[in-house]
């Protein structure tokens, strides 16, 4: 793996589909937001980042943030290019590129971050290929760092990866696609799911 790199884990959305933040709803014995981290600690990341807009205050004083960069996300409603694009300007100047993780989206596997900085991290892009189709983590290398700082709305980063301005690298991963929340039902879903396998 010759790849150095920075994983960013998204966190600063406003929950306005949930109606409270979801970065705090209870999961694993804690938050739905550290269940997340403690899967990108898991992955030895060389610098971890961590994007904070909506509710930052709560989430600073309930969540574990230690070992984290905090990047505060200056325009949260335009959604996940807003952290992007504060995310790159703090990456460690030595990274090759970026791991992206959702916050919400905590039971993403350590190994298929592994795989995929195997894979893909001497390419641009790089996505997970699961049983159902694509999905994050995906890795944005420091070639399309200036394309990232472009980019505005909510999937725009998934418009970067479909548009062939660059190869992107499909990895595959076992498994469908991790659940992430938007709605209350998710989040009764995920728990239920870290009942049934014991948060394996």
């Amino acid at each position: 793996m010759s790849a150095v790199p920075t994983g960013v884990v998204l966190a600063a959305g406003s929950s306005r589909r949930l109606g409270s933040p979801k970065q705090l709803l209870p999961f694993g014995g804690a938050t739905l937001l550290d269940a997340t981290l403690d899967t990108a600690r898991a992955c030895g990341f060389d610098q971890l980042l961590v994007t904070l807009g909506g509710a930052a205050d709560r989430i600073r004083d309930e969540v574990d943030l230690r070992g984290t960069v905090v990047v505060a996300s200056p325009t949260p409603t335009e959604g996940c290019s807003s952290s992007l694009r504060a995310a790159v300007d703090v990456v460690d100047p030595r990274s090759t590129g970026i791991v992206l993780l959702l916050g919400d989206q905590p039971r993403i596997r350590p190994v298929d971050v592994a795989t995929l900085l195997d894979r893909a991290g001497d390419g641009p892009l790089g996505v997970c290929r699961y049983d159902d189709g694509r999905g994050h983590p995906l890795w944005l290398g420091r070639a399309v760092f200036d394309d990232l700082r472009q980019l505005h709305g909510d999937k725009a980063v998934w418009k970067l990866l479909e548009s062939g301005r660059y190869p992107v690298t499909d990895v595959p991963a076992r498994g469908t696609v991790p659940l992430d929340v938007d709605t209350v039902e998710d989040h009764r879903q995920l728990v239920a799911t870290e009942e049934v396998d014991g948060g394996g």
